[in-house]
C-alpha cells in the first residue's frame, strides 16, 4: 500500500511586525485587553507589494529546499486561501508558473482556517490512490486586507503568512488518517459576507465575528474532533508527541489541551507571535517545530482546525 509522507516543510513571515502598543493607537485596545483574550503579542504583515502567491512562493521554495527537490518533480500542487490573487486563475496556478512547473494539476481549497488540513487529506487521498507521486500543499493568507482594523474584535486577532509542506509517496506510513467536517447552517458567525457583483463589492468586504459563539463551538467541536481521531486509529491521549493546532486563540487552544488532558509543553504554539494566519496558521507552527528541532523523524503528531463555514478537520500524521 502506498502512503503519504512529509518529505519537507517550509514557511514565510512578511517583514512588517505589527505589535499590540502600535494597535493600541490606531483603536481603543491594549497590550493587556489583547494578550489576556488571545494570548497574541505581535503579528507579521504584507507589505503593500505583496500577495499572497509571494507568500506562497517562498515558502513553497523553502519546503521544496528542505525537501531536496526541484519543483519541476511535482506532480500537484494545492494553495488553501481565503485571500486569493485574483477571483480567477487559481493561486496555485499563478504559484505554479512562479515556480517553473508547467505540467501539475495545481488547483485552490477555500476552507478558511481549515483549508490547510482538507487540502493535506486531498493530497493525501491523490498520493494513496497512485494518482501523483509528490505534491506540493501550502496554506498562504493576506487575511490582513480582509480586517476592519476600527474593529477591535477582529483586527486584533490575524495576520499574514504562509506555510508549505511537501508529499512524497512512501511504502512507510506519513499520513495516518484524516477527519473532514462542515456545517453551513453557522455560515453567518464568522465571514466576510460581501459578493462581487458586475465587477464591483456588493456587501461588507471586512471579518465579521460573533466571538463567543465561535469561542464555544470551537472548544466544543475540537475536543470531540481530536476524541474522535484517537479513537480511529485506536490511540490515547499519551501517543501523541505533539498537538499542532489552528493559532487562532491561547483560550481556545488551552480549552482544547486541557479537555484532552494533555499537557501544554506538547501543543506547538505561534500564536502568540503571529496571530491568526488563518490556512497558514498549522504549516508555519509545523515548520517551527520541525526547523527548531521539537518535532523530530518519527513523532506523531495531530493536527487540528476550525475555521468559518463551519469548517473543522484534523491530520493525524507520524513524520
Amino acid at each position: 500500500m502506498s502512503y503519504s509522507r512529509i518529505i519537507g516543510t517550509g514557511g514565510y513571515l512578511p517583514d512588517r511586525i505589527l505589535t499590540n502598543a502600535e494597535l493600541a493607537t490606531m483603536v481603543e485596545t491594549s497590550d493587556q485587553w489583547i494578550v489576556e483574550r488571545t494570548g497574541i503579542r505581535t503579528r507579521h504583515l504584507a507589505a503593500a507589494d505583496q500577495g499572497t502567491c509571494d507568500l506562497a512562493e517562498q515558502a513553497a521554495r523553502r519546503a521544496l529546499e528542505a525537501a531536496n527537490l526541484d519543483a519541476a518533480e511535482l506532480d500537484l500542487i494545492i494553495v488553501a486561501t481565503t485571500t486569493p490573487d485574483r477571483i480567477f486563475p487559481s493561486t496555485a496556478c499563478l504559484l505554479q508558473e512562479r515556480l517553473g512547473n508547467n505540467h501539475a494539476a495545481a488547483f485552490d481549497v477555500q476552507a478558511v482556517c481549515s483549508g490547510f488540513i482538507y487540502g493535506l487529506s486531498i493530497a493525501d487521498k491523490f498520493i494513496k490512490t497512485g494518482s501523483v507521486k509528490r505534491a506540493l500543499v501550502i496554506g498562504a493568507e493576506v487575511f490582513s486586507r480582509l480586517v476592519d482594523w476600527k474593529d477591535r474584535n477582529t483586527c486584533v486577532l490575524f495576520g499574514d503568512g504562509a506555510g508549505a509542506v511537501i508529499l512524497e509517496a512512501s511504502s512507510e506510513p506519513g499520513i495516518l488518517s484524516t477527519s473532514l467536517h462542515a456545517d453551513g447552517s453557522h455560515k453567518d458567525k464568522l465571514t466576510v459576507p460581501a459578493t462581487v457583483r458586475q465587477g464591483k463589492l456588493d456587501g461588507n468586504g471586512f471579518t465579521e465575528m460573533k466571538g463567543n459563539e465561535v469561542f464555544k463551538f470551537a472548544v466544543k467541536i475540537l475536543g470531540s474532533l481530536v476524541e474522535e481521531v484517537l479513537t480511529k486509529n485506536q490511540l490515547n491521549t499519551s501517543d501523541i508527541d505533539w498537538l499542532i493546532p489552528h493559532q487562532a486563540n491561547i483560550r481556545i487552544i488551552s480549552a482544547t489541551a486541557k479537555k484532552l488532558n494533555l499537557p501544554i509543553e506538547k501543543v506547538i504554539l505561534t500564536v502568540s507571535e503571529h496571530g491568526n494566519t488563518s490556512a497558514a496558521s498549522i504549516p508555519l507552527a509545523l515548520d517551527v517545530g520541525v526547523r527548531d528541532g521539537r518535532i523530530k523523524r518519527g513523532d506523531t503528531m495531530l493536527l487540528e482546525a476550525i475555521g468559518g463555514g463551519f469548517t473543522w478537520g484534523a491530520a493525524l500524521i507520524k513524520l
